[in-house]
C-alpha cells in the first residue's frame, strides 16, 4: 500500500486464494477501504467454481501491463502464489486448457477410485512425472492425469519451462521478518481471523468443499473440525502450523532466486530509494 501510494500506481494481486470473491476473511484479502484508496486488481473477480490458472493469469496481466504501462513508469504486482509471479516474470508452460468432460471424469474418479488408483494410472501414462509429483497433492497428480488422458501425451512433454523474455525491466523485492517475529504475527492473524468470523465463513463454504479453490489452508482444517475430526481449538493451532509451513515452503522457494533483493517490510523508505536506483 505505501509503495503503490508513493509511486501513484494500482496493485496487481498475485494471490491465487484471494482472486475468488466468496473467500474473504480466510485469505486475508484486502479490505474494501483499502480497494477504495488504491486501485486493485485480480482480487474478488471469480466465483469458486471458475476455472483459473496461472498460465491464464499470466495471460491476462500481461495485457493489463501493457495498458497500465502507458500511463505509468512502474506497476506493481504483489502476493504469496510463487506459480503465479514466476508465471508473468518467466513465463509458464503452454499447457491446454482442460475440457469440462475430462474434469468431471477425472473429479467423478479421484472421488470414486481414491488418490492411490490415480497415482497408480500416473505412473503408467507419465513414470516421469510420477517420480517429481506430491503424490500427496491431488490436485496435481488429477491435473496430470488430465492432461494425459485429453491429449494422449505424457505431462512431461509440455513443461518444458523456457524462459520467456519481458518487454519492461523487473525488480524484485522480498519482505521477510526474524523467524520468532513472523511467527507470532502469524499467530495473531490467525486469532484476528477468527475473531472476525472465519469459521462461520468456512460453514458457508462446506457444501462446496471438495472445490480446489477451498483446498486451502484455513479452510482444510476447519472443515474437519466440521466433521468432528478434532475440537475448534486444535482446528485453530492447526491453521497457525499450517500457515507457518506455509512461510517456510514460500521462503525457500523465493531464496533460490537471487534477483530478489530482501528487506524487512518496515524498510520502507529504503525500499523506495532502491527501486528508484534501479
Amino acid at each position: 500500500m505505501d509503495l503503490a501510494t508513493h509511486f501513484g500506481i494500482p496493485i496487481i494481486n498475485a494471490d491465487s486464494r484471494q482472486i475468488y470473491r466468496e473467500l474473504k476473511i480466510g485469505t486475508a484479502r484486502p479490505t474494501e477501504e483499502q480497494m477504495q484508496q488504491i486501485k486493485h486488481y485480480f482480487v474478488g473477480t471469480l466465483g469458486l467454481e471458475d476455472y483459473y490458472s496461472a498460465s491464464l493469469f499470466e495471460q491476462q496481466v500481461l495485457e493489463l501491463l501493457s495498458q497500465l504501462f502507458q500511463t505509468h513508469d512502474y506497476a506493481l504486482m504483489t502476493g504469496g502464489s510463487m506459480m503465479y509471479i514466476d508465471a508473468v516474470c518467466d513465463g509458464i508452460d503452454d499447457i491446454p486448457t482442460i475440457d469440462d468432460e475430462t474434469r468431471a471424469l477425472m473429479k467423478r474418479r479421484l472421488d470414486e477410485e481414491g488418490l492411490e488408483q490415480l497415482c497408480e494410472d500416473l505412473k503408467k501414462l507419465d513414470p516421469e512425472y510420477y517420480q517429481m509429483v506430491d503424490k500427496q497433492n491431488p490436485r496435481r497428480v488429477v491435473h496430470a492425469l488430465e492432461i494425459c488422458t485429453m491429449t494422449g501425451q505424457t505431462y512431461t512433454s509440455f513443461r518444458r519451462r523456457e524462459k520467456r523474455e519481458r518487454p519492461f525491466r523487473i525488480i524484485k523485492i522480498g519482505l521477510n521478518r526474524p523467524r520468532e517475529e513472523l511467527y507470532a504475527r502469524i499467530n495473531q492473524r490467525v486469532d484476528e481471523m477468527m475473531a472476525g468470523g472465519l469459521l462461520e465463513e468456512v460453514k458457508t463454504m462446506y457444501p462446496k468443499r471438495s472445490l480446489n479453490a477451498l483446498n486451502t489452508v484455513g479452510y482444510k482444517e476447519l472443515f474437519d473440525y466440521i466433521d468432528g475430526r478434532w475440537p475448534l481449538e486444535e482446528a485453530v493451532e492447526r491453521i497457525k502450523g499450517n500457515t507457518r509451513r506455509y512461510a517456510r515452503k514460500q521462503l525457500t522457494w523465493y531464496k533460490k532466486d537471487n534477483q530478489i533483493r530482501w528487506f524487512h517490510p518496515d524498510e520502507i523508505t529504503t525500499i523506495i530509494d532502491y527501486i528508484i536506483s534501479q
